[in-house]
């Protein structure tokens, strides 16, 4: 048996943990990974893959896949038995196997998965083995932090130390010159004065805290005829052609008086405060053809005072065809089921106060071209030294998309292309090689739009992967809250709403 890598991946192909047990280039484990969501097939719950070099043994878990990839003369069935360990072992690290969790606990799981496999073969270790061997303290690391701490607490000291020395040299001075303008004073007056300047035992300088108030709007002026050094609006245009080339600078942009701030602090300011939100990932293909499009929805509350602690919270939903739904283990699913009501089992206790809470979840799959919001056709072609690439973007869905950026990278050329036509805004981005396509809002006006540029000549591929940015004050998910009720004392009570769609992995490849 010999393990080339272990590997927790997202169903698109996103490598959220990997591990590598033989000398592996980062291009080939990202080629290798990348490679395999078009491998696997759907409706098998533990099975494996080949390839012409390796095998892929992996094993299905809530939205991700744990694989392990081997060489195809591995003993399958100890593979089998090393994957199952390692499924064992990924909830032990991972409360919650979302790919946010997952990727905070990344260092730990690699540990873990070293315990089971050593140089490429597994070792003969239990799960409760593993947990113990990772939880055990290490006495050089213990010796290395007292050390360091050790050393921050001598600099604290020197540090105070130097600040008395400053303040009695300071004083010191100060006597010494006002002891030459007493000397026609009388002894009593001048000793008194010198007492007072001595300093006091417990004395200790104050941090002086900034106080940043709001300018006041400036009074009327007559004509200024002092000397100008130019306009701010030559300064912005100046900051703008940085941004361009990919420099990060700030421009002075008026912040809005409303907008999402306003929106939020709306939400916060009623008792109780609800929130659906959905997490888009797609992954299109060259010709238009989806791969993979997944929807993750939560609906999330904060109960804002105490009084309002005891309620129920009622919920229209729509046909929602293929959609999986999940209520948080405190939450009666009969009720949910029965009557669209979300409480808790106990309707005597009241919700947590303060922090959110996560009441329900959902879940969707779906590889239909008509649910894609946003799809994303790109023709480059090369003539007479020079690769003139169009790109167009066209959304048939009814959401309306904003904040959208369009990110296509770029061959490593050092400068920024020639954009002949676009509909939005751009930008070059030097660093990462790449041009920034945004469209500030896309709705019924502006459904199709297109860019064209000009760059050096570079094959198709260059061009690929396109990254997707936006958001959506609409969700995928027909549903939405009709009341909220209070167990005890009936009634409705106020309750503050947002609904919000983001993409976490938009891409063309």
């Amino acid at each position: 048996m010999v393990v080339l890598a272990a590997s927790i991946v997202s169903k698109t192909g996103k490598p959220l943990v990997s591990r590598q047990y033989m000398d592996m280039s980062r291009i080939r484990i990202e080629g290798l990974l990348a490679a395999f969501p078009k491998l696997v097939g759907t409706g098998k719950q533990h099975t494996f893959v080949e390839t012409e070099n390796v095998r892929y043994i992996y094993q299905p878990m809530e939205g991700l896949y744990l694989l392990l990839i081997t060489n195809k003369q591995s003993n399958i069935l100890e593979d089998l038995e090393t994957l199952r360990l390692l499924s064992k072992l990924v909830p032990e690290f991972s409360q919650s196997l979302e790919e946010d969790m997952v990727a905070a606990k990344a260092f730990e799981l690699i540990f873990a998965f070293d315990e089971v496999i050593s140089l490429g073969h597994k070792e003969n270790i239990t799960v409760q083995q593993a947990k113990q061997n990772c939880e055990m303290e290490s006495h050089e690391e213990k010796l290395h932090k007292l050390i360091i701490q050790s050393k921050i607490n001598d600099t604290k000291d020197i540090m105070k130390k130097k600040v008395a020395d400053i303040e009695k040299s300071k004083l010191e001075q100060k006597k010494i010159g006002l002891g030459s303008a007493l000397t026609g004073i009388g002894s009593k007056a001048a000793s008194s004065l010198l007492q007072e300047l001595e300093p006091t035992p417990a004395y200790r300088p104050e941090p002086v805290v900034p106080v940043v108030s709001k300018p006041s709007a400036p009074a009327a002026k007559g004509p200024s005829k002092g000397m100008q050094l130019g306009k701010a609006k030559k300064a912005n245009d100046f900051l703008e052609t940085l941004a361009k080339e990919g420099e990060v600078v700030e421009l002075d942009v008026p912040k809005p008086s409303g907008g999402v701030a306003a929106v939020t602090a709306n939400v916060a300011a009623e008792p109780v405060s609800l929130a659906i939100e959905e997490k888009l990932s797609v992954s299109l293909n060259k010709q238009g053809g989806v791969e993979n499009l997944e929807v993750q929805g939560t609906m999330s509350l904060v109960v804002n005072t105490d009084d309002d602690a005891f309620i129920r919270i009622a919920v229209a939903s729509g046909p929602n065809k293929g959609f999986q739904f999940k209520t948080h283990p405190n939450i009666d699913k009969n009720l949910y089921s029965s009557s669209n009501t979300l409480g808790l089992k106990d309707p005597s206790r009241p919700f947590p106060t303060g922090s959110e809470l996560g009441i329900l979840k959902w879940r969707f799959q779906s590889k239909d071209e008509g649910l894609v919001p946003l799809s994303i056709n790109c023709w480059p072609s090369v003539s007479g030294g020079e690769s003139y690439v169009n790109i167009e973007y066209e959304s048939t869905s009814d959401l309306d998309l904003q904040n959208v950026q369009i990110i296509i990278p770029l061959p490593a050329a050092g400068h920024a292309p020639t954009v002949n036509q676009v509909d939005g805004e751009w930008r070059y981005d030097s660093r990462r090689s790449a041009l920034i396509w945004s469209i500030e809002l896309i709705d019924d006006t502006n459904r199709s739009g297109s860019l064209e540029f000009v760059t050096s000549a570079a094959d198709a591929e260059s061009f690929y992967p396109v990254e997707v940015s936006f958001s959506s004050n609409k969700t995928f998910c027909d549903i939405a809250i009709t009341t909220v009720e209070h167990t005890q004392k009936g009634g409705p009570v106020k309750f503050g709403l947002k609904k919000a769609l983001e993409t976490a992995e938009y891409s063309v490849v």
